[in-house]
């Protein structure tokens, strides 16, 4: 017995081990670490995308000024030979921007613009892949008449076509947008348009960025101020909402995360904040609201770039300093101080494992990042947290989304409420049902019947729960949409029946009455509780006619904005109690039934009732029993997996109303965890919902433990 309790403990505490395993990785740190530097080679980059790496960070290339395109091998010893962007002439190339994919433009200093592409083609040699580089250019064209320099640029691809956004001048910007003509017959044609654009802010224009689609433009000033202007009609652009985002210098960087809906914001005295356009209640049109401040930089901010991956980003500064963050948790993740002649540019490889900075000599500092799970914190898992699109922080379950944009969302208080919301009302349908039936067979019902009745209930506990979410689901959830008035009238036309079969009980003549045994009047109330239900469902329907306007569902959204879901609390509640109320009966009933008989007949011969007897000696002495069963019941409901999954919407909502869905712990890793990718950070979140499963369960066994033993010495001497 001593070993077999011992290995059930090994078991238990192995499980445990298995788990906490999985959940531990969730919250490691970022690990940056610091890799060979290379040397591109003493070359002016202009502002903008100039520099970058390919998606496996074997090469690096910086844009110079003078039109050249350099490369650097990062993982082994080649040289890669450089590529000159023919056209120039005497001009230089003053800014560079990407699309965001292989496309960028090129801006120079005599207002021309370029569009040229890079891409990286794999060649395999004796078995080892080995990039090179291949460019594509475009033609020059003119987007300022006056020759001026553009210092800054921007690009995106709008529904039309390709839309470039140039300065020229400390307020003047120009619009550059080129749409495609299809005919009927022939080749289609391209049709540019340059419409100049003076800036409506708060002191000169010091920093761009437009998003991907080309119908957002952001505009940062010398005084602090962001300027968004709508540009859906790019032949007619409105400046759409004006914010102060620096109070202590000039806006020095702008840029969008992935998707396009989140704005880091840089300034001169080194701080850094993300912005988002907030919908505003009543319809009016949404607002750049800040959403979260970073760790600030001990300089002004000079370089941000994105992951390609999620909503992480980096971000340097004038002194070579460069911090990790990432936007869903407002957490600066990693900080690595200043090295190297100061920082020119910095980009973040393709797959979000690397880091890549140039100085002012054209040395490249490079970092190794391992950051595995930065959706998963304390903050993001527990607490509300402000996602894009919402217009205030919220918890918020949603795993997987349509895009690669998407953002993740996993917050497990939504499933953790959904738990405890479906154990409540199962417990509320099944605990009086079960308690009351074990006390009337304990103490009132005859003998012959209770050798009957007893095993049917233990028989249900037998049931398997997938049979009954199967049924709560496909038969029940329908069936009580349908009844639902007369289901809540219930109660009352039933204890009605009661109390009217009771008084017909006591008008019969003792000499009938005494025809039957003592313990079998049980079987006169079915009858009447089969009545009363009709009655109840009767009356229900005639509610609802009369007094709900036909409709209980829309009285329900109109008159107390309740909307009622066909598969809701109130079917999990029916079908769990049924699953729970067997496990709690027979508990109960034994042990009520191991009070000593000694006590009973003490308190009725003391001129006691047998109700009496039952509620102040057999109850109080059976105490510890029955608040174990409600424990175990507990543990049950918590537990129960099949037919939270198939009775409920299945919707991970925080809402207390009875006619809603939810989703559960335990449904939720049955759903999700077939889909995680192992190891990722899914996955381990998953396997943290069951180490809170786990827990949840331990502590309410152990408090039923400690209060079952208090309630056990306080009644040992009865």
């Amino acid at each position: 017995m001593v070993g077999g309790g011992l290995v059930i403990i090994g078991a238990i505490l192995a499980i445990l081990l298995v788990i906490v395993a999985e959940v531990y990785p969730l919250f490691l740190p970022a690990s940056v670490t610091a890799l060979p530097t290379r040397d591109l080679g003493r070359v002016g980059v202009p502002a903008g995308d100039a520099f970058g790496t390919d998606e496996y960070r074997d090469l690096a290339w910086a844009l110079g000024d003078d039109g050249v395109m350099r490369f650097t091998a990062i993982g082994a010893d080649r040289a890669v030979p450089p590529v000159a962007l023919p056209g120039f002439g005497a001009a230089t190339i003053t800014a560079v921007a990407g699309d965001g994919r292989d496309g960028y433009v090129a801006a120079t200093s005599d207002g021309r613009v370029a569009s040229f592409t890079l891409k990286f083609i794999a060649d395999f040699v004796d078995g080892r892949r080995v990039l090179r580089p291949e460019v594509a250019f475009g033609e020059l064209a003119a987007i300022d008449t006056a020759g001026r320099s553009v210092p800054r640029v921007v690009t995106g691809t709008s529904a039309g076509g390709p839309v470039v956004v140039a300065q020229v001048g400390p307020t003047d910007l120009v619009i550059r947008s080129t749409v495609e003509r299809k005919a009927l017959i022939g080749a289609s044609r391209k049709e540019d348009s340059v419409l100049p654009l003076s800036v409506a802010g708060d002191g000169d224009v010091t920093a761009l960025v437009l998003d991907g689609r080309g119908e957002e433009l952001v505009i940062g000033t010398a005084r602090g101020q962001i300027v968004r202007y709508d540009l859906r009609d790019v032949a007619s652009p409105a400046r759409a909402d004006v914010a102060t985002a620096a109070r202590n210098g000039a806006i020095t960087v702008l840029g969008f995360l992935n998707g396009d809906r989140t704005l880091v914001v840089g300034d001169a005295s080194g701080a850094v904040s993300t912005w988002q356009l907030v919908p505003v209640p009543g319809g009016r049109a949404a607002r750049l609201t800040r959403i979260h401040t970073f760790t600030p930089h001990t300089s002004a901010v000079v370089a941000v770039t994105r992951s390609h991956r999620n909503k992480g980003f980096a971000t340097g500064d004038a002194a070579g300093g460069v911090h990790l963050e990432y936007a869903t948790s407002g957490q600066t993740l990693a900080t690595i101080p200043p090295a190297g002649d100061g920082l020119r540019a910095l980009v973040m490889s393709p797959k979000a494992d690397g880091l890549l900075a140039l100085d002012r000599k054209g040395r490249i500092a490079q970092w190794a990042v391992d950051n595995p799970h930065p959706e998963a914190t304390l903050a993001t898992l527990f607490s509300k947290v402000w996602y894009e699109g919402y217009s205030e922080p919220a918890y918020v379950w949603q795993s997987t989304g349509g895009t690669d944009d998407f953002e993740t969302k996993l917050s497990l208080t939504p499933l953790i409420y959904g738990t405890l919301k479906g154990t409540v009302y199962a417990l509320l349908f099944a605990v009086p049902i079960a308690l009351l039936a074990a006390v009337y067979v304990s103490e009132f019902i005859h003998p012959s019947l209770k050798g009957y009745l007893k095993p049917v209930v233990e028989i249900m506990a037998a049931l398997p729960s997938v049979v009954l979410g199967f049924l709560a689901g496909l038969w029940l959830a329908p069936v009580i949409e349908r009844v639902v008035p007369g289901l809540f009238l219930l109660p009352f036309t039933l204890t009605a029946a009661i109390l009217a079969g009771l008084l017909a009980w006591r008008a019969i003549p003792a000499r009938v009455r005494g025809r039957w045994r003592a313990g079998s009047e049980v079987v006169m109330l079915l009858p009447l509780a089969v009545l009363a239900g009709a009655a109840a469902f009767g009356l229900g329907a005639l509610v609802e006619q009369h007094l709900l306007g036909g409709d209980y569902r829309g009285w329900l959204l109109s008159a107390l904005g309740l909307t009622y879901d066909q598969r809701n609390s109130l079917v999990v509640g029916v079908a769990m109690g049924f699953a729970v109320i067997p496990i709690i009966f027979t508990i109960a009933e034994d042990s009520l039934a191991n009070v000593p008989q000694h006590l009973r007949a003490g308190s009725l011969a003391l001129g006691a009732t047998r109700w009496q007897t039952a509620l102040r000696v057999v109850l109080p002495t059976a105490s510890p029993g029955i608040f174990s069963a409600v424990m175990i019941g507990f543990g049950r409901a918590v537990g129960e997996t099949m037919i939270v999954l198939m009775a409920t919407g299945n919707t991970p909502v925080m809402d207390s109303s009875i006619f809603s869905g939810f989703r559960a712990l335990s449904a939720n890793i049955a759903v999700e965890l077939p889909e995680a990718p192992e190891g990722g950070t899914l996955f381990r979140v998953l396997f943290l919902a069951a180490f809170l499963l786990f827990c949840l369960t331990f502590v309410v066994n152990t408090i039923a433990e400690v209060v079952r033993l208090r309630l056990r010495r306080r009644y040992r001497y009865l």
